[in-house]
């Protein structure tokens, strides 16, 4: 076999495994952080920055790589050790989970580079920790069963825990330990919410799952109901669905810049799996168990974005104001969700992963602004005038007007794409209402700090003495910049989205690809029983 085929092979997995073995890798490099030798602790944080930036580079290669496969309508569908499916551990690479790595890439890779400006100097095991933390959200993004999407899940929340206090500080330990209590006790129901669906279908396969939930009847379907509500607590959790999103703004707002940047895409691992348990294992075939969280799921997303805008709007610094506003967008793409559509599926993955960016860059931006205030910090109060204004200053005003989702940013893009569909809905006229009036707010509560940190400023202060180096700058420019270009393409991306959201709702050609025609035909020819008949 030539390298180039065994790469195509087993390109499925490689997201998974490159952020793992680079970890190891630098781990045996050993931490610069513990070294006081001088010279010697600089050339090891010199190569492992050096290793982690060229690893997360090739995996957005390989993500760009599967995203241009996925978009030809090619479905990946990996066997691991070669064991069938549903038996076997599988990874399948679909239109969805390929724009999710592609998008996870993009946020990580100009993140590390942040970071790398000196930020990872502050703690012990920053790049291997990173690392592990994409393994587990390549890993949730790509796997076929939801047993090891709870895997994953843990792989990157243990990382993110130990991420959430780098630098250490009273405050992120104060909201680090709240953090992981909350996880856990997620974690724990997620278990018993596996556990039910596996005693009612006897699998945890999605393509077999989306075969054999229609099956399950009667008293049963009680049970899998209850097991689909369980687990939308638990995705509702990780994605900052109200009320379960109170966590999330203190947590955010007290980790270093770099790392709540990176975990603007944590949230979407549980929209995600939204999507995936939620609206196409309990969708519109799942029998008695269809739609079964759709009378919940609609009301709460709008409450979330309603929440969201108005603790930004109460927010005292500018990374609570954003972490508030990381919660109002999540519920934006809640919303979509709750439609249960085509078009409207469509509009939350675009939106979605506009909002991403923009919110990845503001936490960045943030920082940049607050350490030329000097003492003043982050606080929405007035005081010395910063040493960037323009550059900082245009870049708020163009995160602002897309998350805010002003013409013809890709913000106006997708919220337009979630009107359009939400038409034909009997709750339009409330999807209207709230998405309006969140972006009207979200504007008000943007202009109201750029009005703070650049016009009501000090003049008898110094201002600082310089501006951010250019390595910062770079990174937070990347991410706003690529949240803003998404509008030069929104044609093909929307077309993308679009074929995302179908390829979604073909449960049958899912099943058949995962499970193979035969398998296909075996899982649906003979229903799963929870117990043997009785001998007659």
């Amino acid at each position: 076999m030539t390298l180039a085929a065994f790469f195509d092979t087993h390109l499925a997995i490689l997201p998974v495994l490159l952020p793992a073995a680079t970890a190891v890798l630098l781990l045996l490099v050993g931490d610069a952080a513990g070294d006081t030798s001088g010279q010697h602790g600089h050339h090891k944080r010199l190569w492992a920055r050096r290793i982690a930036l060229a690893s997360v580079a090739l995996g957005l290669v390989l993500a760009a790589r599967l995203v241009l496969e996925a978009d030809a309508g090619a479905l990946r569908v990996y066997r691991v050790g070669d064991w069938p499916a549903p038996f076997g551990i599988v990874l399948v690479v679909d239109r969805l989970s390929a724009l999710m790595l592609l998008l996870t890439a993009c946020v990580a890779l100009p993140v590390l580079v942040y970071a790398s400006g000196g930020w990872d100097a502050h703690g012990r095991y920053f790049h291997a920790l990173f690392q592990f933390q994409l393994m587990g959200l390549n890993g949730a993004f790509v796997t076929g069963d939801l047993f090891n999407l709870f895997v994953f899940f843990e792989v990157l929340l243990i990382a993110s825990y130990v991420l959430m206090l780098h630098g250490q500080g009273r405050e992120r330990f104060r909201v680090g330990v709240h953090y992981v209590v909350l996880n856990l006790v997620a974690s724990a129901l997620f278990l018993v919410g596996v556990a039910l669906l596996y005693a009612l279908t006897g699998t945890l396969n999605f393509a077999d799952l989306a075969l054999r939930v229609p099956q399950v009847s009667g008293p049963d379907a009680l049970l899998l109901q209850a097991a689909a509500l369980i687990l939308l607590v638990v995705f509702g959790f990780k994605a900052a669905l109200m009320p379960l999103a109170m966590w999330l703004p203190a947590t955010y707002a007290a980790a270093s810049a770099p790392v709540a940047a990176l975990f603007a895409i944590m949230t979407k691992v549980g929209v995600y799996a939204i999507v995936r348990v939620h609206g196409v294992v309990f969708g519109a075939e799942a029998g008695d168990a269809a739609f079964t969280v759709q009378p919940l799921l609609l009301p709460l997303a709008l409450a979330t974005s309603v929440v969201g805008v108005l603790g930004a709007l109460a927010a005292h610094t500018l990374p609570r104001l954003v972490a508030w506003l990381t919660v109002a967008s999540v519920g934006t793409v809640l919303a979509a969700l709750g439609l249960f559509g085509a078009a409207a599926w469509s509009a939350a993955l675009y939106y979605m992963a506009n909002s991403t960016l923009v919110i990845a860059g503001l936490f960045l931006l943030a920082e940049l602004v607050a350490a030329q205030r000097g003492e003043v910090g982050a606080r929405l109060e007035p005081a010395s005038p910063v040493a960037q204004p323009a550059l900082l200053g245009t870049l708020l005003l163009l995160a602002a007007a897309s998350t805010a989702g002003l013409p013809p940013l890709p913000g106006f893009i997708g919220k337009l794409m979630l009107l359009q569909a939400a038409q034909p809905h009997a709750a339009a006229v409330a999807v209207w209402v709230v998405v309006l009036l969140v972006g009207f707010l979200t504007l008000v509560g943007l202009a109201r700090a750029g009005s703070i940190l650049f016009w009501s400023v000090r003049r008898e202060l110094p201002s600082a003495a310089s501006g951010a180096s250019p390595r910062l700058v770079l990174a937070t420019v990347a991410l706003l910049g690529l949240g803003v270009a998404m509008s030069a393409f929104a044609a093909p991306l929307q077309r993308y989205t679009d074929a995302a959201a179908a390829q979604l709702l073909d449960r049958r050609a899912y099943a058949e690809a995962v499970l193979g025609p035969q398998g296909l035909q075996t899982r649906t020819t003979r229903p799963y029983r929870i117990a043997p008949e009785a001998p007659r």
